[in-house]
């Protein structure tokens, strides 16, 4: 249930309809309610600590106790610098333990993948593809926020649901999300307009920033980052047509002159 509360403490930020967003709600509470009867990789064998990581465990109790003013931060560089001083006859017998486990954890490891029924390993095999592919996700977020990337719009649902959701009537987050999905639904359209309106400006204000954003990116040489033509917005009719117009008038003022010039001759 925590991640359907986390999800929907973020509902106002979202970029998404209402529709979407009681989708993601329901596939959530779903998800949180099978868990039991899912199958979970809790018994696969775990994979022993490097060498390192070893080091790290049976140094931090005592450190910790020997400079009890060092915060977490300096405590973990301190136990860096150690570890990149320590003579490489030392390092090696944690090499060496590292390597023992290693053989045990791949014969406990053969023994479970043995056990398996086909849909068992198929399932595990599925459930480690959405783990990491959720891994590379969230990795991928945290570097777009420290590149400073635009937030994307908010629909006009987001922003109902952001100045409505506190005194939104309900026994739960998840009620209280039904609860104004079913009041937006029914608002009358002149009631719904300001927040359409104020959408409309949030797409203006994100396209506006990820323009300047994906020119520094190109200056930083990320056109990795850089949306194609396909993913930005189409131009109204309208626009195109201007812009058209804009593009032509200096060229109907070319051939005024050539015309004017010919008459006088």
């Amino acid at each position: 249930m925590a991640a359907a509360l986390a999800a929907l403490g973020r509902a106002a930020g979202l970029a998404a309809g209402p529709g979407r967003l009681l989708r993601a709600c329901g596939a959530t509470c779903a998800a949180e309610g099978g868990l039991s009867r899912r199958l979970s990789s809790a018994e696969r064998p775990k994979r022993p600590l490097t060498a390192y990581f070893r080091f790290v465990g049976e140094r931090q109790g005592p450190l910790r106790r020997q400079h009890p003013e060092l915060s977490n931060t300096e405590l973990v560089k301190k136990l860096a610098g150690d570890w990149r001083e320590l003579p490489a006859s030392q390092k090696q017998v944690y090499e060496e333990a590292r390597k023992a486990d290693w053989r045990i954890y791949e014969e406990k490891l053969a023994a479970y993948k043995a056990q398996l029924t086909p849909a068992q390993a198929a399932a595990l095999k599925e459930e480690r593809r959405k783990r990491l592919a959720k891994r590379r996700s969230f990795k991928k977020k945290r570097e777009l926020t420290v590149l400073g990337k635009p937030k994307r719009p908010r629909s006009g649902f987001n922003i109902f649901v952001s100045e409505n959701f506190q005194k939104s009537v309900g026994v739960s987050p998840v009620a209280k999300l039904k609860k104004l999905f079913e009041t937006w639904q029914n608002l009358p359209s002149s009631e719904k307009q300001p927040y359409l309106q104020l959408a409309e400006d949030d797409k203006v204000r994100y396209e506006n920033e990820m323009k300047s954003w994906e020119a520094k990116m190109a200056e930083l040489g990320r056109q990795d980052l850089i949306r194609s033509k396909e993913q930005q917005p189409k131009k109204k009719a309208a626009e195109t047509v201007q812009e058209a117009d804009r593009a032509k008038a200096p060229l109907r003022g070319k051939k005024a002159t050539l015309k004017l010039k010919k008459s006088e001759e």
